[in-house]
């Protein structure tokens, strides 16, 4: 079998350092593809800017956020995918310089979650159903899987198991504590909800 540094899954690029960098500026380029080949839809008079948001959600969030739910977020992954996002909005809304609008305006105005927020929310919903899954599944091993051994010297990576590991640390729950929530999908929802207005307050502040 020929070693590579990266590979494509179930249209997810896989890189060998475990980086999400190579997937998220790809789906940028399908998303923007997929923006641009609706150009009638947000150049239309005929239509609402509610009508064109939803359009915008089915056919190109969608696309650019297909498989989220297990990137390896950064600060710049994060940047570049609301600054995609936000650059779509206002061209949807005919908002261009040197008229402009804050990104929380913007926000509000097209009922859209944040980028952080929403990968976040798609993630944890992800992990409920993982582990609503048979413990024979690989994928809920491989969750909830400790390795053994120390780790490296300096400074570790930003993993999606320490991302994870980082809202568990905020929720106050651990692996066993999540697998008996799960079951209960009201109390899980309620559960995610928590994490996103918690974090969402931390950063407002």
């Amino acid at each position: 079998m020929e070693n590579v540094e990266s590979f494509t899954y179930l249209g997810s690029i896989i890189d060998e350092q475990g980086g999400s960098d190579a997937d998220v500026k790809s789906r940028i380029g399908k998303a923007r593809t997929a923006f641009l080949q609706l150009k009638n839809i947000w150049n239309s008079k005929q239509l609402s800017t509610n009508i064109k948001v939803r359009i915008f959600n089915t056919n190109v969030k969608a696309v650019l956020l297909y498989g989220a739910e297990t990137w390896r977020t950064t600060t710049t992954i994060i940047k570049k995918v609301q600054v995609f996002i936000n650059s779509c909005l206002r061209k949807i809304l005919n908002i261009h310089w040197p008229d402009t609008i804050s990104n929380s305006l913007l926000g509000e105005r097209t009922n859209q979650l944040p980028a952080e927020e929403e990968i976040r929310k798609r993630r944890w919903k992800w992990i409920g159903h993982t582990l609503r899954k048979s413990s024979n599944c690989i994928t809920r091993q491989a969750l909830t899987w400790n390795p053994e051994g120390k780790r490296k010297r300096g400074r570790p990576k930003n993993t999606l198991r320490r991302i994870i590991e980082a809202d568990m640390k905020t929720m106050n729950y651990n692996w066993t504590e999540l697998e008996r929530i799960a079951q209960d999908r009201v109390g899980w929802r309620m559960l995610v909800s928590g994490l996103c207005s918690f974090t969402r307050s931390n950063r407002r502040k």
